[in-house]
């Protein structure tokens, strides 16, 4: 399968600042890839080099075969873009956006079917000046999806969303993978990363820390899960420590809790438990979620502050987010 992006040895200076250092990864045709970092990780500038907004210091990026800094004409043809705070023409209707985007791009999409499967068909007609900011999402969704992309790169495309509209999003995704276009997933919404992403990276400083599933990340990151176990009479916690896989087990409002390495560890803890002359009540399991996992991959960075860090070419707050209408 061949590789929709390809990044070597990505390096974005700014005067002494880097953006990026040494950044390589490949993204093959028809994965859906989630992007993380914290603020000031580096992820707007990747995709500002990839889509030819900035130039690299160093290193080479392609783009469904074409050279990022030489054909990015012919890579805006096929890539479909969607990032936060999308700007739109107040006087021109939904519909007027969607058929620009189409003739600029040479395609043959009918702008009501795309404006129906973002949930735009009733706002249509509208100015989208008067738009809320989830409804500028959508259309810009819209917009993104013209003239079918083989890839789509996404930047925080779930903002001001409201459910319904993270719920279009989620399917249109999963549709546009199922018939093989690549999308690109950044966001600070790891639920959202962990519902539709193949895998994903984490990027910090620059530096991308890992690539893999997220159930490769829990198993790399040794990310235990949680069994929490209801008895009658409670057994003492520090004699299931010894129960071999057991990381832990404390008594936790009225119940046992302990972290377990694997599937075996936890049968081998609830046989403990009845062994020791409890009644089993009712136990269930909790596994290590993507921001687990991303607090562990970066040191306990928080994906929504970064120590006052903050991407060097990062687009403005454009003020409060409204929901859809």
């Amino acid at each position: 399968m061949d590789d929709a992006i390809s990044i070597q040895s990505l390096r974005k200076e700014y005067g002494d600042t880097v953006a990026i250092d040494g950044l390589d990864l490949s993204i093959p045709s028809g994965e859906v890839f989630g992007f993380l970092g914290p603020n000031g990780a580096g992820k707007s500038t990747t995709i500002d080099v990839m889509l030819n907004y900035v130039r690299p210091t160093a290193g080479a990026v392609t783009i469904l075969g074409y050279d990022a800094v030489d054909e990015s004409k012919a890579i805006r043809r096929r890539v479909g873009v969607l990032s936060d705070g999308y700007a739109l023409y107040d006087r021109l209707t939904g519909r007027e956006h969607v058929e620009l985007a189409i003739e600029l791009k040479g395609a043959d999409d009918d702008p009501d079917r795309l404006l129906r499967r973002v949930g735009m068909a009733d706002a249509a007609d509208r100015p989208a000046g008067g738009y809320s900011k989830g409804m500028s999402q959508r259309l810009g969704l819209g917009v993104a999806l013209v003239g079918s992309p083989d890839l789509l790169v996404f930047d925080e495309p779930a903002s001001g969303l409201d459910p319904n509209g993270v719920r279009t999003l989620r399917e249109i995704v999963r549709e546009e993978a199922d018939s093989g276009t690549t999308v690109f997933f950044s966001s600070h919404d790891l639920d959202q990363v962990e519902a539709v992403c193949d895998r994903v990276g984490i990027l910090n400083r620059g530096e991308l820390l890992a690539v893999d599933t997220v159930d490769g990340l829990r198993e790399r990151l040794g990310a235990a899960t949680r069994l929490c176990v209801d008895a009658v009479p409670l057994p003492d916690a520090d004699r299931l420590s010894n129960v071999e896989g057991v990381g832990s087990v404390a008594a936790e409002d009225g119940r046992l809790v302990a972290d377990c390495t694997d599937g075996e560890t936890k049968f081998r803890l609830l046989s403990a438990v009845r062994e020791s002359g409890a009644t089993l009540v009712d136990f269930e399991t909790e596994t290590a979620s993507l921001e687990d996992l991303f607090a562990a991959s970066v040191g306990g960075s928080d994906i929504e502050d970064s120590a006052a860090r903050s991407d060097v070419n990062a687009r403005p707050d454009d003020g409060p987010v409204e929901v859809d209408a």
